[in-house]
């Protein structure tokens, strides 16, 4: 198998998308890899994920940046989706924490999100995001003291979407500190970052690879946001507490969107949705994870460092506009939900293939409920 990467060159080619390079790949083990033991609930969900058609290219789980795998399709066939974008779905392993956690593994360690996966979900995160929550946070940025810009931290920043959709809504020079674990994320963020605020001030950036769930007041010095997407609910409690008291000692407020609400609401409701949706959630607080509960923690957390705390709801309407992140989602969200209560997987197996059938046809909506927090820190008055 040859293996490709994109560079940060082709991705500033395609602003803000991650170019996917196809490879070959025998069927199955892509989403196997869901269910570690290769058992029969890995079977159920592999044999699941054909039902459903697609470009004939998706990208490996766990594989290099912009690898992908393909089915070899029979005689006559279609080409059909086999494998579940890493990050689709919570697959990596118990305590592991997707593009936050820097591990004690060399610098060519692989990202456990694919950049395809986050430019997949991208359009979609730029609609469900609160707009309300924007005019309160322009009147604190505009009355923060002893600034001559803003200095922006955006924590486990992935490809660098949140930059994307926030920058041009800011007034003011801003210069964006990029966080991320994986080296090879952060240079697409770099290259594929806007250059312009709302204002045409300049925006420029930097990049840190690190840890963010260790952050200090010391290392906010200066700050004058925190942001970050989808990153709560792959905390746990001490992280979050950790991260408020960061931001509360910096003064600086938090703009954390895209928490995962725990509910989900599908077209045509079938009575395994409910099953599906609450083994996804007990396997997204695996390891001591909030998931579903973050956003609940993170205001709590905030407001006892005496800080103001508003949440907006910010859901994913996905329909057939959708078809290629629906599809994608489902297969994530019923393969973690087996990989959690593996005595579902029969049942499953034909649950899967069924939306899958609907969302090709173009037939399937579904919300997938997030909220998005503003905590408004009471500003120190320092640089």
């Amino acid at each position: 198998m040859r293996k490709t990467k994109a560079t940060p060159a082709d991705v500033a080619r395609r602003v803000g998308g991650i170019p996917a390079q196809p490879v070959r790949k025998e069927a199955g083990s892509v989403v196997e890899s869901l269910i570690p033991d290769g058992g029969p609930a890995a079977r159920a969900v592999a044999r699941a994920a054909t039902s459903g058609t697609g470009s004939g290219s998706v990208p490996q789980a766990g594989g290099a940046g912009a690898q992908s795998a393909v089915e070899s399709p029979g005689p006559g066939a279609d080409d059909t989706v086999l494998g579940v974008i890493a990050g689709a779905g919570p697959v990596s392993p118990t305590g592991e924490r997707p593009t936050v956690r820097l591990r004690d593994a060399g610098p060519d360690e692989q990202p456990r999100y694919a950049p395809e996966w986050l430019e997949l979900r991208e359009p979609a995160d730029a609609a469900a995001r609160s707009m309300e929550l924007l005019d309160p946070l322009r009147i604190r940025l505009a009355n923060l003291p002893g600034r001559g810009g803003l200095a922006i931290h955006d924590l486990g920043c992935g490809t660098g979407s949140m930059g994307r959709w926030l920058a041009p809504r800011l007034d003011g020079a801003q210069h964006w500190i990029l966080h991320d674990r994986d080296p090879y994320l952060l240079h697409f963020a770099a290259v594929a970052s806007p250059r312009a605020a709302a204002d045409g001030s300049r925006v420029t950036v930097e990049t840190r690879r690190g840890d963010v769930a260790r952050l200090t007041p010391d290392a906010l010095l200066g700050a004058s946001l925190v942001t970050a997407s989808a990153l709560l609910d792959v905390l746990t409690r001490e992280e979050v507490e950790t991260l408020a008291a960061a931001c509360a000692g910096a003064g600086c407020p938090a703009l954390l969107t895209l928490s995962v609400a725990g509910r989900v609401e599908l077209s045509a409701p079938d009575p395994l949705d409910d099953e599906i949706a609450a083994a996804f959630n007990d396997h997204q607080r695996r390891g001591g994870l909030l998931g579903p509960d973050s956003v609940t923690v993170a205001c709590e957390a905030f407001a006892a460092h005496g800080a103001t705390v508003k949440v907006h709801p910010s859901p994913w309407r996905l329909g057939p506009e959708n078809v290629g992140l629906t599809a994608q989602w489902l297969r994530g969200w019923v393969g973690a939900a087996v990989e959690e209560r593996p005595e579902l997987a029969e049942r499953a197996e034909a649950y899967l293939a069924a939306r899958l059938a609907a969302c090709a046809a173009g037939e399937l909506h579904v919300t997938v409920h997030h909220s998005d927090l503003l905590a408004l820190a009471r500003p120190t008055g320092g640089l």
